[in-house]
């Protein structure tokens, strides 16, 4: 019988009243890989924050091999062997590879003086544990998320981790890299007989690396099982109370008008090559291609921000100038960027405030000082538009959960009605729920005459929102693909191929 390495009894946890978690039982077994699953603000951070002692449970008993354990502090999580990757890594960007591995060691023992060598070889055995090489003396801030991932868990092996806990590991990552990801975790659990609690969104990547699943909802944990038990359409009914059908966006474009968008011969130096496509009104076109192929930097170069070296856009069938994030504006060009927290919000700042401040010009009156009452109607507007779950637009952006971050940036577009909106990673982070409500308002949006043009990587979010996918490799569009006339295996495979 396989040993209880963690085990947590009707832990329970409040916020200002707010119950976070209500009698939650959990298990953890030595060795074995489970997966936590559920929406934004299911109570999944404060479980593993408690685990972790960062938070203190308000009730309930808590067993690190076999032995109750009274209150944990984050060093006792550490000592006990239990380590959290959390999504910004905890990694120093400042520091090399070696040093971000190995001077928790050299701390520890108390040393004035750094041995550099010892801090090398140590970094270095670190890699070599997980089957990878990254070049030691590089900055961390220079090495790509995959292996910031991989540096990560590194150093948690020369802490002697017993259970490594992940929080939302793929979202950034391409899917080779997930694959790298999955040999890695495989490995240390085959060869090192760690556990992993793997939390993430992408249930399709849950189904295919979980031994045990773990289903929260509302605070309590409604389902647990062995993987042979759940498929896609029980986890989804599990996470949010009714299932979701998503049907794919059907759009034949009638190539006798006008294109929306058409690009002939874009090149940008030595990243895009001879770029041309045609886009019509009211289309879902999807951009894919494994990191390095092109696809965001296709977006940046339509929305101004990665220079033009060669070819020719027109919008409507009139040649344009888009060398700027202004002349994209002027276009009425909208970009939700893949990195909402970094580049799309203004996370201090309100809900009300990010979501008008693209129009707040156009809200201003006769004295050149904003119309409170022309605010506030364009707010109310896109938070009821949107469903925005916020108890008041005055709080801070940043207090929404992911999804509803993420519905704050595509108002703040629509509020000054673009006719063209490029969306790269849509839903990246974004729980089963949010991500069917936000791909039902991109199909209404393209019904009502949008373009969207759509960068991801995720195959089955390309299948179920476009009606054509380009499929981008080393730069270059080398094929487009009608998404009735392919399924998620092929689309893939022709993903991965190189």
């Amino acid at each position: 019988m396989t040993e209880s390495l963690l085990r947590l009894t009707g832990i329970s946890k409040s916020f200002a009243g707010v119950r976070a978690l209500q009698g939650v039982d959990l298990i953890i077994e030595d060795g074995k890989i489970h997966c936590l699953v559920g929406e934004n603000g299911c109570g999944k951070s404060t479980l593993i924050k408690i685990i972790a002692g960062v938070y203190t449970r308000d009730s309930g008993v808590v067993e690190i091999k076999g032995k109750e354990v009274e209150q944990i502090h984050p060093i006792d999580a550490i000592r006990e062997g239990i380590q959290v990757i959390y999504q910004d890594f905890s990694l120093f960007p400042n520091l090399t590879v070696a040093e971000n591995i190995a001077l928790n060691e050299e701390l520890a023992e108390g040393r004035r003086l750094v041995n550099w060598r010892n801090v090398k070889q140590i970094a270095s055995e670190a890699l070599a544990q997980i089957d990878v090489k990254i070049p030691l003396d590089a900055l961390v801030e220079d090495v790509s998320v995959a292996n910031k991932q991989l540096i990560a868990i590194a150093k948690a092996l020369r802490r002697n981790a017993q259970l490594i806990i992940m929080d939302e590991p793929t979202s950034a990552l391409t899917e080779r890299e997930v694959r790298t990801l999955f040999k890695v975790i495989r490995g240390l659990q085959e060869r090192r007989g760690i556990a992993f609690l793997f939390v993430s969104h992408k249930l399709n990547e849950v189904l295919e690396i979980s031994e045990t699943i773990i289903v929260m909802r509302n605070g309590k944990i409604v389902s647990s099982g062995g993987r042979s038990e759940y498929d896609n359409t029980r986890l989804i009914f599990e996470m949010t109370g009714h299932t979701i059908s998503e049907n794919a966006y059907e759009f034949a474009p009638d190539m006798s008008q006008p294109s929306l968008l058409r690009v002939e011969g874009l090149s940008a130096r030595d990243v895009l090559f001879d770029i041309s496509f045609d886009m019509w009104a009211g289309e879902i076109v999807g951009v894919t291609g494994l990191l390095g192929s092109g696809r965001t930097e296709l977006a940046l170069a339509l929305y101004g921000m990665l220079p033009i070296t060669d070819g020719r856009i027109y919008m409507e069938n009139k040649p344009v100038r888009i060398a700027s994030v202004q002349d994209a504006i002027e276009q009425r060009v909208g970009y939700v960027p893949e990195d909402r927290l970094t580049e799309g919000l203004f996370l201090e700042q309100t809900i009300a405030r990010n979501t008008v401040v693209r129009i707040v010009d156009e809200l201003r009156g006769s004295l050149g000082l904003t119309d409170r009452r022309q605010v506030n109607a364009q707010v109310n507007e896109w938070v009821s538009a949107l469903r925005i779950k916020t108890s008041d637009p005055e709080l801070p952006v940043k207090t929404l959960s992911g999804g509803n971050q993420q519905r704050v940036v595509l108002a703040k577009w629509l509020a000054s009605k673009p006719r063209l909106m490029i969306l790269n990673g849509p839903t990246m982070g974004v729980d089963v729920g949010s991500k069917d409500e936000l791909h039902a308002m991109m199909k209404k949006l393209a019904s009502e005459g949008m373009g969207l043009l759509v960068i991801s990587d995720d195959i089955p979010e390309l299948l179920q929102t476009c009606n054509r996918i380009l499929l981008m490799r080393h730069g270059r569009i080398v094929e487009q693909i009608w998404a009735h006339e392919t399924n998620e295996n092929e689309l893939s495979a022709k993903l991965m191929e190189d």
